[in-house]
């Protein structure tokens, strides 16, 4: 057996400021006569399970990898050039978004982490984990916000946060027009309730509490827009204790009533 040689960088000078300065200045000419959809976001577009997007300032999707267009069902990117979340998914998911992009557009934060949950065309949960970072112009100022979004992978499937937590959410998914209670949900999962509660603040950055009533208002949102069932129904098929109680949550988290939201449809 031949001894095993090892590889090293070569060694270089060090560069003056001067050098430095003017590379820089031939990268800025290069990259300023790129054809805007030739730009490197295309790489992501032959990464298996990962999607990649950009927005302006104003929310509007400038850039999608092919990740992305196939989740919505489009067949090229001029299908989702300027539209907004809000145009793609449910209100209350939208807001949450948007509210992640309000921080990095504020220079709040450098930059967002976290997992999100995607309800597929089966009602079944789907996981992502999600990075975004603001996008900056040449002048130093945050013109919008770009962002990853992958699958988690087996290691970190078998993380204790990710298996209490879909656990917890396939349970109130199923359940959620029960009256379920945290404690039975916690119980179930194996896990008192303080220890389900920091889990899910680490997962969604709410409580379970939170994401059941979501659940309810997002399954109550499709009932208005499918169904002539009336409110009151609606109330009593999604869990909640009664009429007043659905409105004043409903409310609370959309903006408007029921019957208001029914009537914009």
């Amino acid at each position: 057996m031949r001894n095993a040689t090892m590889l090293k960088p070569r060694e270089r000078p060090e560069r003056t400021t001067a050098e430095m300065r003017r590379w820089k200045k031939v990268r800025e000419g290069w990259v300023g006569e790129l054809e805007p959809t030739g730009l490197f976001h295309r790489l992501f577009d032959h990464v298996p399970g990962v999607s990649f997007f950009a927005k302006n300032r104003e929310g509007h999707l400038m850039f999608a990898s092919a990740g992305l267009l196939q989740r919505y069902q489009m067949a090229d990117e001029f299908e989702i050039l300027g539209r907004t979340d809000f145009d793609l998914n449910p209100d209350l998911m939208a807001q949450a978004y948007v509210d992640d992009d309000k921080r990095l557009l504020a220079g709040e934060v450098p930059m967002v982490e976290g997992i999100e949950l995607w309800w597929d065309r089966q009602g079944m949960p789907d996981w992502f984990v999600v990075t975004k970072l603001p996008v900056v112009d040449k002048r130093g100022r945050v013109a919008g916000v770009m962002g990853l979004l992958r699958r988690p992978d087996a290691a970190e499937r078998a993380l204790p946060v990710f298996q209490t937590v879909a656990r917890a959410v396939e349970i109130i998914r199923r359940d959620f027009a029960k009256p379920l209670l945290i404690g039975d949900l916690a119980a179930a999962c194996g896990e008192s309730v303080r220890q389900l509660q920091r889990r899910f603040r680490d997962a969604f950055g709410s409580s379970p509490q939170e994401f059941l009533i979501k659940t309810r208002i997002l399954e109550a949102a499709r009932l208005l827009e499918g169904t002539k069932l009336s409110v009151a129904e609606i109330s009593a098929r999604c869990g909640f204790v009664d009429a007043s109680s659905f409105t004043q949550h409903f409310r609370r988290r959309t903006g408007v009533t029921p019957k208001g939201y029914r009537a914009d449809r």
